[in-house]
């Protein structure tokens, strides 16, 4: 399932049942957070009649061809703090919750698409959120139309450090 996920980049019209986005959505809820604090939360929003508004989020034609667009909102005021330092790790939380998500649609035969560049007064606005909300991954939700392209991964040698650096 991990090798299988891509970058989706075109979508079908098709609908995405609810039982798949029940399940996409509760994996989310299962992901791990710092002291399970769980400082997120997901607004979903159907696409149909909406392309204008939720474009102006994130101008790519099909980031609103999918049927279904998933932001991940993080509340830094929830989310764990470490001591020594006063990391907040509500990034990290919301990173986890959006890979949980985007696993998930793909074991389904879901496409998605991970956005951190969209345009955060559009998303703001149209969200409706309040101050403490920030809004941190979009991520369209369909039935992809493309194929995935070769992946060009680092080497896990170059990655790995045994021991020490």
């Amino acid at each position: 399932m991990i090798a299988a996920r891509y970058s989706v980049r075109a979508y079908r019209s098709d609908l995405v049942e609810d039982e798949k986005l029940q399940a996409v959505l509760e994996a989310a809820r299962l992901a791990p957070t710092a002291a399970n604090r769980q400082p997120f939360q997901l607004i979903v929003m159907h696409t149909a009649q909406r392309e204008s508004e939720i474009g102006k989020i994130y101008r790519r034609s099909w980031f609103v061809q999918a049927p279904v667009v998933i932001c991940i909102c993080a509340i830094s005021s929830q989310a764990w703090t470490r001591e020594s330092d006063r990391f907040n790790a509500c990034l990290i939380d919301a990173a986890i919750v959006v890979d949980h998500l985007i696993l998930a649609a793909t074991n389904l035969g879901l496409g998605t698409c991970w956005i951190a560049a969209f345009y955060v007064e559009a998303a703001r606005s149209v969200l409706q959120l309040p101050d403490e909300v920030e809004p941190v991954i979009f991520t369209p939700l369909g039935y992809p139309a493309d194929q995935p392209s070769p992946k060009i991964s680092t080497p896990l040698i170059e990655l790995v450090h045994y021991e020490h650096w």
